[in-house]
Parts: structure tokens; sequence; C-alpha cells
């Protein structure tokens, strides 16, 4: 399906979702108003699988291009997590194992050299060699691509050399502490080098890695078709012969067709869905996520683009952080978790996720104060209603989620255009700066350094709003620059003070992924960083 085109909200939609905050602030239950116990860590069905088949794999939204440089969307790291393996990868624990590299990386004694040795006899999925002149190769192109989305993932590496046909050294400008969990996403992804002669920057088009799947076709907007890979060093443990994603923005359309069979995985199943499906018998739901986190982005100054110089953006938000504050103040959190998403997701105004031994443990988040967010705007002067126009990605849920925060901002003297968009168009226009506020997240790495650096950091791609401060950024570099986890956490704490009195993010929760299962498929990896793994999946024998 299709995502719906974009248009702001109708006034009979937002009347019925004012209803509903007004009803839940009033202490009424969750919209199932059904009660659902999902184990954190999803276990792993071990029932052995039949060799052959298809798996139809309901996604939430287009992937953008399927670059490991310039690829910003979570949806494309589903993707790529079947396709597209990196140097590192992390456990059921999130703790980070070897996956293209042999051993964790040797540290000089100085903490600035790292040399990362390889597996040997991998190939990609042409047949052609993986080396370390491929590694040095892909991590150049990461480092140095003008529109790389991981420059400044890498922005502490100054210099790859090769050492032997097996191994790199990465020279480093300072001690970098994150380098193995960058190196763990798609940082560390290594391209084949004979695609990327052949296919140059439309590489996303043609993508070539190692991998249990190779990339097949794509439908721009519809579907990412992946088939087994001849080359795989591990092929043997590949049972499934095709991957099939196909975009279906409807959360509740994603769900009957889970039910219905013709997908047998739904990927970000909606929390109101989530009884119904555990109680149907024939699905499983599985939970992840929860290391990232979802917010409301104010375009402060991003004019020309989220890497470029700070410019002037003329809206009231931007320009007076009162407002800013009025804004967040006007907002519940706790309301809009059991308004929109059935109070199973985690309410919070932090960046770093709760389990995080690098966040604050004592910190506190504003509640709703109506008057006092009043006051505020009235502080500033600024006529009322304040208008604020927001994107929300075109999805009923998301669309909910804004009318929501639509609703809850009126009282507090803000007039909120809710303009539902297609997901990978929001972004594009988020990079250019076409845009006053978006409503967006990130889905979080397992170092605290992947949830700021490259979302808050000055000139890093996904600071969409453009947030240019001195105490943010060399907080930033000064935490990973050290490995000691109570001084990072004392770093962490000024970085997110500081960005929690600019408020150019209100944060508002970190989303949990659940992920709608067949219950005739097995072998399913689904960690918390909600990336459904599926080199060992397939379908259950029984069941074939």
């Amino acid at each position: 399906m299709r995502a719906q085109a974009s248009g702001t909200w109708s006034a009979t939609r937002q009347v019925v979702a004012i209803l509903c905050v007004m009803a839940l602030a009033a202490g009424c239950a969750g919209r199932t108003g059904a009660a659902v116990s999902i184990p954190a860590d999803a276990p792993y069905d071990s029932r052995p699988v039949a060799s052959g088949g298809t798996l139809a794999v309901a996604i939430t939204s287009d992937a953008d291009a399927l670059d490991p440089t310039t690829s910003t969307t979570f949806v494309g790291r589903e993707v790529f997590i079947n396709m597209c393996e990196k140097l590192y990868d992390v456990d059921g624990k999130l703790a980070i194992v070897p996956q293209l590299a042999s051993a964790l990386p040797e540290m000089s004694a100085d903490q600035k050299t790292a040399t990362i040795r390889l597996r040997s006899g991998v190939l990609f999925n042409d047949g052609t060699p993986l080396t370390a002149a491929a590694v040095k190769r892909s991590l150049d192109r990461h480092r140095s691509k003008k529109d790389s989305a991981r420059s400044k993932e890498l922005g502490a590496v100054e210099s790859v050399d090769v050492v032997d046909p097996l191994t790199v050294r990465l020279h480093l400008s300072r001690p970098f502490a994150p380098l193995t969990a960058q190196l763990a996403d798609r940082a560390g992804m290594i391209m084949s080098p004979a695609a990327l002669d052949r296919y140059g920057d439309n590489f996303g088009a043609h993508p070539v890695c190692v991998g249990p799947f190779a990339f097949a076709s794509r439908v721009s907007g519809s579907q990412i078709v992946l088939t087994r890979s001849a080359f795989y060093y591990d092929k043997a443990k590949v049972r499934l012969e095709k991957l099939v994603y196909t975009v279906i923005t409807d959360a509740n359309v994603r769900a009957a067709n889970l039910k219905s069979g013709d997908v047998q995985l739904a990927e970000r199943v909606a929390p109101s869905d989530v009884p119904l499906l555990v109680a149907d018998g024939k699905v499983k739901v599985l939970s992840g996520g929860t290391i990232g986190y979802q917010a409301i982005t104010i375009n402060l100054a991003n004019v020309k683009g989220s890497t470029a110089k700070p410019g002037v953006v003329n809206t009231p938000l931007a320009r007076d952080v009162r407002l800013r504050q009025a804004f967040e103040l006007s907002l519940d959190r706790q309301v809009i978790n059991r308004v929109v998403f059935n109070g199973l997701y985690d309410p919070d105004c932090s960046p770093l996720p709760r389990k995080s031994v690098f966040r604050d443990p004592a910190r506190k988040c504003t509640t709703r104060d109506v008057a006092r967010a009043k006051a505020l705007v009235a502080s500033t002067g600024a006529p009322t209603p304040v208008p604020v126009r927001m994107l929300v990605t075109a999805t009923p849920i998301n669309e909910r989620l804004g009318a929501v925060i639509q609703g809850m901002a009126k009282d507090a003297g803000f007039d909120v255009t809710i303009v539902p968009t297609e997901f990978v168009t929001s972004l594009a226009l988020a990079k250019a700066g076409n845009f006053d506020a978006i409503q967006v997240g990130w889905s979080g790495r397992v170092d605290p350094d992947g949830n700021l650096n490259g979302q808050v950091n000055t000139g890093a791609t996904t600071n969409y709003g453009l947030i240019h401060d001195p105490e943010v950024d060399n907080g930033i570099k000064a935490a990973a620059a050290t490995a000691d986890v109570a001084q990072r956490q004392a770093l962490y704490k000024k970085v997110v003070d500081r960005l929690m009195a600019i408020d150019g993010n209100i944060y508002l929760y970190h989303e949990r992924y659940f992920l709608g299962v067949s219950d005739k498929v097995a072998g399913i990896r689904y960690y918390a960083d909600g990336l459904p793994r599926l080199t060992t999946a397939g379908y259950a024998k029984a069941d074939t």
C-alpha cells in the first residue's frame, strides 16, 4: 500500500482526537482497553525449519537509497541487516561481537590506532573477495563522500591503512570510545569495490555487499526483493529462498495482512493491535526496540541544509526559546502514551534510553502545566495563537499522534497545522530545511554517541533543526574521548541538560517495536535494536 498523500489534518479527525485526549486525561483506559504482557526480550524460536520458501515482510515505509554511506532510514537498516554485513554486530544482549572482522579491534596504548583483522574466505554477493583494500575503500567512502551520513560517525578516523590482505589499521585523531559501536552499524558496512566501480554514486540502486541474501530488485515506494546468496560464507544456515519487503504504511492493514497470511512478518505493529494479534493464536508478537527515541524537532537554523552553515529561520518557535518551552509544557507525555500507544511505550525527555549506564539516573521530565505555558507565551509578546506547521509521517498512528499534540498545544495558545507527509519525502524536506517543526525519531544505537553525535552535533546530516552549540559539540566530543563510564555519564548529563535548555528537540518517548510473526515461522532473531535478523529464519518443518 502506498503512503497517503500529503495534506493537513481534517477538522473532523482533529475533533475526534481532541475528544480522545480529554477522555484519557480524565483517567479513561486506552483505545482497546486491553492489557497485554509481552516479554521484554524476544525469545528465539528454535523449531527446525525447512529449506526454501519466500517470506513476505510488511514494512512501514519505503527505505531511502540502499547505500550504506548515505542511508538514514530505519527501514533501510531492516533491509541492510540481511544483505549488508558489517565489521561488527551486536548479540542478543547488545554486546558487540565480530561479524566480518575476526576479532574485536586491537587498540594501541594511546587508543589512537585500531588494528582490525578480517575473516578469511569471505566473498561479496558478486563473487569477488572481501579484502583489506575493500574495507579501506568503503571506510574512506563513508568518511569523505560529499553526501555521506557516516562522516560524523567516523569523524575521529584520520586515515585507513592496508596492513596485509586481511588486516586494516585505522589511525584516529583522538581516542574515540564509540569506534567499535559505530562499526557495528552502517559505518561498518563494506561494499563490493567492483560494484562501486560499476555504479558509483548510483550504488544504492544496485547494492552489493556480504550477506545471507543479495539484492534482487526494487519497485520504488512498493517492494524490495532479496534472494538467497550463493556466495555467503555461512550459507548452510540460510533456509529461505527469498525475502519480499512490501511497504504497507497503515498499521491496521499490516496486522490484517498478517492475520490473513498474506504476509508472514509485520514490523512495528501498532500498540493498539498487539492485544488483538496476541489473542489471535496464529500470530506471535515479539518485542524489540527501546534504545531510540521520538521527538519534535524544531527548525532553529536550517535554511540551506542540515550540514550547511546556520541561518536565520523566521518562525516564532525558532526565534524564542520561551515559546519552545511553552510548547513543551503544553504536552503531556503520559497521556500521549495512553491515547496513541496503548500505554506500551516509554514516555521520556532524554535521547538516551532508561537502561543506558551513561544516562543520568536522576533526570526528571517536565509535566504538563498549561498555566505556566500560557504565561511564557504572554511574556514573549507574540500574537496568539502562535502558528506551528508540523510535518508528521503520513500514517494513521502518526497522524493520530500529531492530532493529540495539536489538541494539547491549543490549550496553551498554539495553532498547530499538521502536515502528513510520506516518510522519505519528509526526511528530504527536513534535511533541506524546508520545515518549521517535524515529528521524527531515531532508532538508537548501543553507544550514547550514536544517539547524539549524528543528531545534535553541528554539521551532522540528521541534525535536521541545525542545533549549533559549542557546549553540545564539545561535550559529545569529550565524552567520546574516554572509556571511563562515570566520566562519560557526567559529560552526557551536561550535554542533555544543555539540549533541554535549548529545547530544539522536544523528546517525547522511547518507542517499543513489536514484530508480528506468523506462527508458521521460526528462527528469527529479534533484539532490542528492533532489526529482524532472518539468516536462520524459515518455515517450521511441522508446518510445511
